[in-house]
């Protein structure tokens, strides 16, 4: 099975840092008074910000071997252009083994947060073995929880995949929680419906909106929000981007994480593949419809035009009679027909009903085919043809007005709903 780059099209996973024994859910502290009217001026501190969330939770030193990082990149993509791997390379610089290599259970690990170390995909297997079965997949910026580790692999858990992936390709222990603060990003949550978002960081300022429960921002500037050591939000304020403009909910009414990518199963890759073949065969089978019902139109429209063109001269005029001042008085209709027949003598137009008619830009319901269709379906008013035939016989009550439209500010003849010139 093949498998694709998790990028814009894959959707997105996140990782909470409560899963990493990272503790990065916080509730605001109690003695914040509600946003509401709330006149107290916020107080803004200079933080630790996601570094804490990152580092302060493992009090003591991870012992671990991972080696560079690049080293790591260039095993996973390589001479093979990109290819997905689970093996390091012999070069001189790939990693050396995270774990002891003796089958033994790595406690200062386990529990603590791992990160991908390549640049595109990295398998994930079901045993501590290159041959074994396929789990699923972590990408580039994945990170994931240690269950275990075993003989230079490790057992992690990231979203919903669970499996053994090669250590030569992981970062672990500090390493790992500086890529996951370049990976991920700090949100906020609405913790309620109606939570006003204000352009400054005051229960006076203005506001931008009212937002809905449940709704995720992207924090701006963690580090303008100060945890305590029981890890409650202690800033009044929290600022989030909020259509690319900075904007300011209280933190009493928001959820505070830490986000970062998961991997997929193999399960799921096989899903979201599906999903997509699924998807662009529907936008083409609906695009294939539209353009057979395009094609359709335009066959009739070129049909109804040329049985308008076949059709006797009087009877085209009475068609645009109909389709211009069907609902005109009898005057309006035969003014209509003698503007037509004004074109025709005037020598500034083409000599014949037919070409004044569908002329380009001129007549509105003959450019579109209203008109075709009038005389194809042969449902003509008896008003309009007579209408029609008297002025093909030089009836005219707007001498030689060669224009006409709905009445308004032009000066000219009025008839009707129209006026002519």
């Amino acid at each position: 099975m093949g498998w694709s780059r998790k990028c814009e099209k894959r959707g997105k996973h996140w990782l909470r840092a409560a899963a990493l024994g990272v503790v990065l859910l916080w509730t605001a502290g109690s003695n914040l008074q509600a946003e509401a009217e709330s006149s107290k001026s916020a107080h803004w501190h200079k933080g630790v910000g996601v570094e804490a969330w990152l580092t302060g939770a493992d009090k003591e030193q991870v012992s671990q071997n991972a080696a560079s990082q690049n080293g790591a990149a260039d095993a996973a993509t390589g001479a093979a252009g990109g290819q997905e791997t689970d093996v390091a390379s012999d070069s001189a610089d790939s990693k050396t083994k995270a774990s002891s290599g003796d089958g033994t259970k790595m406690d200062d690990l386990t529990g603590t947060i791992v990160m991908t170390s390549v640049q595109n995909v990295l398998n994930v297997r079901t045993e501590p073995d290159s041959e074994a079965e396929l789990a699923g997949y972590l990408y580039a910026d994945c990170g994931g929880t240690v269950l275990e580790q075993r003989d230079g692999w490790t057992k992690l858990e990231s979203g919903e995949l669970t499996g053994w992936a090669n250590n030569d390709y992981l970062l672990f222990g500090e390493e790992a929680r500086k890529e996951a603060k370049d990976a991920g990003r700090i949100v906020a949550t609405t913790k309620t419906g109606a939570l006003r978002i204000r352009k400054e960081p005051s229960g006076d300022a203005a506001i931008y909106d009212l937002l809905e429960e449940g709704a995720k921002y992207e924090v701006v500037d963690e580090e303008q929000i100060r945890f305590s050591e029981d890890q409650e939000i202690t800033a009044d304020w929290v600022a989030v981007n909020y259509g690319g403009k900075t904007g300011y909910v209280s933190s009493e009414y928001v959820q505070v994480d830490f986000e970062i990518d998961y991997g997929e199963t193999v399960e799921q890759v096989k899903a979201r593949e599906e999903a997509e073949t699924a998807r662009l065969q529907a936008e083409k089978e609906v695009a294939a419809q539209k353009q057979k019902k395009e094609k359709a139109a335009q066959a009739e429209k070129e049909a109804n035009k040329a049985a308008a063109l076949a059709a006797d001269d009087s009877v085209l005029l009475a068609a645009l009679i109909q389709c211009e001042a069907g609902e005109e008085p009898y005057e309006g209709q035969v003014a209509v027909g003698a503007v037509v027949m004004n074109r025709v003598r005037s020598g500034a137009y083409p000599n014949t009903v037919k070409g004044v008619i569908y002329a380009s830009g001129q007549f509105t319901p003959a450019g579109s085919g209203q008109v075709g269709r009038v005389v194809a379906s042969g449902k003509i008013k008896a008003s309009c043809l007579q209408a029609a035939q008297e002025a093909m016989a030089g009836s005219t009550p707007v001498g030689t007005a060669t224009h006409f439209r709905r009445a308004g500010s032009r000066e000219g003849i009025v008839i009707g709903h129209h006026v002519f010139w």
